[in-house]
């Protein structure tokens, strides 16, 4: 379980910097919304969600089985800091943004050596 909440999680988090923006700094309103792993293992299935005040939802599904993680988050240029409540125990993760655009989130999780990629999820219209 704790590898499927990483796994959505490192999945869920990737931005853009230009190369013109040396400092490293995202437009943290792009982060905003829900995004989905572009590798999901088969059987699985997850999606985080960004919230305007800093609020984190990860949803996922394992095995048939659904599970919901609740959490918050910071940006402060290229880092986002995450943390997630795990049955009341603080599980942290600090990732660092390297693209962020309208449809793409790419990061690196502290730790890992291979970038994770996310697109945002299109809410159906009504």
């Amino acid at each position: 379980m704790r590898a499927l909440s990483t796994f959505a999680l490192a999945g869920v988090m990737a931005a853009g910097v230009s190369a013109d923006d040396p400092a490293g700094k995202i437009d943290g309103k792009k982060l905003v919304g829900k995004w989905e792993p572009v590798d999901q293992p088969k059987g699985t299935k997850a999606v985080v969600e960004f919230a305007k005040d800093g609020k984190l939802l990860v949803r996922s599904e394992y095995g048939g089985q659904p599970y919901k993680l609740e959490g918050k988050y910071k940006l402060d240029g290229n880092k986002l800091a995450v943390v997630l409540d795990r049955n009341g125990k603080d599980q942290p993760a600090t990732m660092t943004v390297s693209k962020l655009t309208d449809d793409e989130l790419v990061w690196l999780e502290a730790g890992k050596k291979k970038a994770d990629t996310l697109k945002r999820v299109k809410d159906a219209k009504k």
